[in-house]
C-alpha cells in the first residue's frame, strides 16, 4: 500500500511550529538553575521574537484571510484557523509569561533590584525622579488631545505611550494621548530601582493636561503589519523605493494592541474606536508592556554578576599572536566555532587587506553588519586607498534596510563598486575573497560563513568560518562574483553549491543516494529551520528505506518524526541554550566530502527565493571538528529537546550526568587557548578525548 507523502497529516503547521520554538525560549526564563537577568533575558528575547512574528507573520495570515486565501501551505490549514490557534495559544501563554516575569522579580527583590511604579517609590526617591521628568522628559513628550477638532494621531509601529481619561471644569469628559518616543529610556535608574518611565509620565500627566481632572490611564502599545513590499521590475530607483518602503513601514495595518489588564472599559472602547482591531489582538498585561525593553535591565554592567560569566572568545592557532592572517591560510584551511573562537580573525581579514599595497581587490556580500561596523569601514579604507572594492549590501535585509542603506551610500561614495541586490532574490550567501599579488602571480584567499560579518551578534550566535586559499574553490568564487555584479551563468561552478538553482537538487540527490544504504545510512542536518515539502518528503523516503535520520533544527521543523511507517528512523532536536544556534551543518556518511556548510536553510525561500552557498569541507581535520561538534550536541541532555510527533518538544532528560554543550565548549576551548600560550594543542584531537569521555561508542 502507497503512502502519499503529501497528506497534511504528515506536516506541522509553520507558524504553530514557530509558537513552539518561542515556548522554548520561554522554558528558560523558568529554569530557576540560571541567575535571575539571565531569566530576565530570555523573556526580553521571547517579546522580541513575538512582536516581530506579529508584524510579519500574523500580519501576513490577516492579509490572506483579506484576501479570502483559504490555502496555504502543505498542512492545509487556513489563515482563519491558524490566527484562531495563534491567539487561543498566546493568550494562554500570557499567563506563564506573567507568572515567569513575577517568579524573577521576586528572587531579583532578594539581590535588592526592584522595579516599582512612580507611586510606590520613597520620597527621597520620588525627588530624584521628579527632578529627571521635569529636566529629560517633560521638554520632549507631548500631549495629544483628542476630539472634534483634534483627531485621532497617527501611531507608528511599535509605538508606546498612554490613553487618558480626563474631566475639565464643567465635569465634561475629555480623551487624550501622550506618545513615549524611543529615543527616552524605558526605565529611570535609582539605586537598584528601575522606574517604569510610563508611570512616570502618568503621574505627572496633569502637568500637560493642565488644569484637568485625570479620571482613568493605560499604557499602551500598537504593532503594525512592518512587511515591505517593494515591485522591484517597477522601480526607476531601488533606494528611493527601499527607502519609501521604510517609511511605509510604520503606515502598515494595525494587528495587535497591548495594554494593562486594569484598564478602565470606556477608555479601551476610545481606543479600539479609532485602532479597529479585533478582540483577540488585544493583549492586556499584569506586567509592564514591552517585554524587548527588559535588555535595558540586562545590560547594566553593575548587574553582570545576576547573568551567566560572560565568555570572551579565544583566538586559537593558526591565528594567535597577532601573525600574519594570509600566510596561516596559505598553510592550512582553517574552520572557526564562534563565539567559542573569536570572529577577530574575520575582521582582521578585512581589515589586514584593506590596508596592505599588495592587495589588488576586495569582495564580499554582506546581509545584516550593525551599526559600527568593523569590516565595512575596513572596506571605505580599501576603496580610499585605490583597491578594487565590491560589495553586494543587500537592502532588502528585513529589519536592517536603513542601517544597509547607510553604508551602501557610505561605501559608494569611498569609490567601491556596490550591488544593491538582485531583483527578484534576496542575497544571503556570507562570502568574502581577496586578491593579492605574490610576485609574479595572483593569490586568492577566501572566507565563506554560516552567519552575518556582524561582530556583536558573533558574540551570542554560534556560527562556523572558513578559511581557504584552495584554487579551485577561489576560482568557483571569482565566478560567483562575476555572477552577481554582471550577467555570467554560475552554472559552470565546481565546488560551491549556489541556490537559488542548485543546492536543493545536491541535497535531494544525497538524501535520495544516502536512503540507498537503507540501515548503513546516516544523515545528519543542523539548520535554524525545515520547512520546504520536497525535503521533508524526500526524509520521508529515505527514513521508510531504513536510513537513520538525526535533525538539529532550532526553531521551525514541519516534518513529523517518529509517524509509523514513514518517519520511525527519524529523530527531530532543538537545542536552545546561552549561544543562538545558527550554523547550517549537513552530513552524509556516503557521500564524497561528506560534510558541508551552508547559508542556507531548508527553507523555500532560502532554496528557491534567495541566492545562499553551501560549501563542502574536504580537508579531514576540518571535518573532524564538524564531526565532534555535531557528536556533542547529539549528547547533550541539558540544552536538548525532541519532537515528538504530537508537535510537543520535551526536553530531553541527563541520565548519568549533565552534558551542556555551551558550558563544555567554552571550558574546552578556555583550557585550549591557556595551553596554546605554551604550545600549539590540536583542536580536534582533543576535542575527540572530550567528546568521548562523554560517551564511548562515537555515533557519527
Amino acid at each position: 500500500m502507497s503512502i502519499d507523502l503529501t497528506s497534511p497529516d504528515l506536516y506541522f503547521n509553520r507558524e504553530l511550529s514557530w509558537l513552539k520554538f518561542n515556548t522554548r525560549v520561554l522554558s528558560q526564563a523558568q529554569d530557576t538553575t540560571l541567575p535571575p537577568l539571565e531569566r530576565l533575558k530570555f523573556i526580553a528575547i521571547y517579546g522580541t521574537n513575538l512582536d516581530e512574528f506579529y508584524m510579519i507573520r500574523v500580519a501576513g495570515l490577516k492579509a490572506l484571510f483579506k484576501a479570502r486565501i483559504q490555502e496555504t501551505a502543505i498542512d492545509k490549514i487556513t489563515p482563519t484557523q491558524q490566527l484562531e490557534a495563534i491567539h487561543t495559544t498566546l493568550h494562554k501563554e500570557q499567563k506563564i509569561v506573567e507568572a515567569t516575569f513575577k517568579d524573577i522579580m521576586k528572587e531579583l527583590k532578594t539581590h535588592d533590584i526592584t522595579i516599582k511604579t512612580y507611586s510606590k517609590l520613597s520620597d527621597k526617591q520620588k525627588d530624584k525622579v521628579k527632578e529627571i521628568f521635569f529636566e529629560q522628559i517633560y521638554p520632549v513628550i507631548m500631549p495629544i488631545a483628542v476630539d472634534a477638532t483634534h483627531p485621532f494621531p497617527h501611531l507608528n509601529n511599535l509605538s508606546f505611550g498612554l490613553a487618558l481619561k480626563f474631566q475639565d471644569k464643567k465635569e465634561k469628559i475629555k480623551h487624550g494621548l501622550i506618545r513615549i518616543p524611543r529615543i527616552l529610556p524605558r526605565f529611570i535608574k535609582v539605586e537598584h530601582c528601575f522606574v517604569p518611565i510610563e508611570s512616570v509620565v502618568d503621574f505627572f500627566s496633569t502637568e500637560l493636561f493642565y488644569g484637568f481632572k485625570k479620571i482613568a490611564s493605560t499604557p499602551f502599545r500598537v504593532t503594525r503589519n512592518a512587511d515591505i513590499e517593494i515591485e522591484e521590475e517597477e522601480a526607476d530607483d531601488f533606494m528611493e523605493m527601499l527607502e519609501e518602503g521604510i517609511r511605509a513601514r510604520n503606515r502598515g495595518t494595525l494587528v495587535r494592541l497591548e495594554l494593562m489588564d486594569w484598564a478602565d472599559s470606556e477608555l479601551v472602547d476610545f481606543l479600539t474606536q479609532y485602532l479597529k482591531l479585533d478582540e483577540l489582538d488585544i493583549y492586556r498585561y499584569k506586567i509592564p508592556l514591552n517585554l524587548g525593553t527588559l535588555w535595558d535591565i540586562v545590560s547594566q554592567e553593575e548587574l553582570a554578576h545576576l547573568t551567566l560569566p560572560t565568555f570572551t572568545p579565544k583566538t586559537l592557532p593558526p591565528f594567535e599572536d597577532n601573525s600574519d592572517i594570509f600566510e596561516a591560510i596559505e598553510k592550512q584551511d582553517v574552520l572557526l566555532y564562534h563565539p567559542y573562537e573569536s570572529f577577530d580573525p574575520v575582521v582582521k581579514f578585512i581589515q589586514d587587506a584593506s590596508k596592505d599595497p599588495n592587495t589588488l581587490s576586495m569582495r564580499m556580500t554582506l546581509y545584516r553588519v550593525g551599526k559600527n561596523s568593523p569590516i565595512v569601514k575596513a572596506l571605505i579604507r580599501g576603496a580610499r586607498d585605490g583597491k578594487q572594492v565590491t560589495v553586494l549590501v543587500e537592502l532588502k535585509a528585513r529589519f536592517d534596510e536603513e542601517n544597509n542603506l547607510h553604508w551602501a551610500k557610505a561605501l559608494e561614495d569611498a569609490g567601491a563598486h556596490v550591488i544593491y541586490g538582485i531583483t527578484g532574490l534576496k542575497v544571503h550567501a556570507k562570502i568574502a575573497q581577496i586578491t593579492k599579488r605574490k610576485g609574479n602571480r595572483l593569490q586568492g584567499y577566501l572566507h565563506i560563513g554560516t552567519g552575518n560579518y556582524n561582530p556583536s551578534t558573533a558574540r551570542i550566535y554560534t556560527d562556523l568560518s572558513y578559511f581557504t586559499t584552495k584554487p579551485e574553490f577561489n576560482i568557483d568564487a571569482t565566478k560567483f562574483f562575476h555572477f552577481i555584479t554582471g550577467f555570467s551563468d554560475h552554472s559552470s561552478l565546481r565546488n560551491l553549491i549556489i541556490a537559488p538553482t542548485d543546492i536543493k537538487p545536491k541535497l535531494l540527490s544525497m538524501i535520495e543516494s544516502e536512503a540507498s544504504h537503507k540501515e548503513e545510512g546516516h544523515i545528519i542536518l543542523k539548520a535554524n529551520s525545515l520547512v520546504d515539502p520536497d525535503i521533508i518528503q524526500a526524509l520521508y523516503i529515505a527514513s521508510m528505506q531504513g536510513c537513520n535520520i538525526e535533525l538539529i533544527i532550532r526553531g521551525i521543523c514541519t516534518l513529523k518524526p517518529n509517524v509509523q511507517g514513514v518517519s520511525e528512523n527519524i529523530s527531530v532536536y532543538s537545542i536552545i541554550g546561552k549561544y543562538l544556534e545558527h550554523p547550517r551543518v549537513y552530513y552524509f556518511k556516503h557521500d564524497k566530502h561528506k560534510y558541508y556548510i551552508s547559508s542556507a536553510d531548508l527553507m523555500p525561500r532560502n532554496l528557491i527565493r534567495r541566492i545562499e552557498i553551501m560549501t563542502p569541507i574536504i580537508d579531514n581535520e576540518l571535518q573532524q571538528k564538524i564531526k565532534q561538534i555535531l557528536s556533542l550536541q547529539l549528547q547533550d541532555c541539558k540544552l536538548r529537546w525532541r519532537l515528538k510527533n504530537s508537535g510537543e518538544y520535551k526536553q530531553v532528560e541527563c541520565k548519568d550526568k549533565e552534558i551542556n554543550n555551551h558550558n563544555i565548549l567554552e571550558d574546552y576551548v578556555t583550557k585550549l587557548y591557556n595551553k596554546s600560550q605554551k604550545k600549539r594543542p590540536k583542536y580536534v584531537t582533543r576535542l575527540a578525548k572530550k567528546v568521548k569521555e562523554i560517551k564511548n561508542d562515537n555515533t557519527l
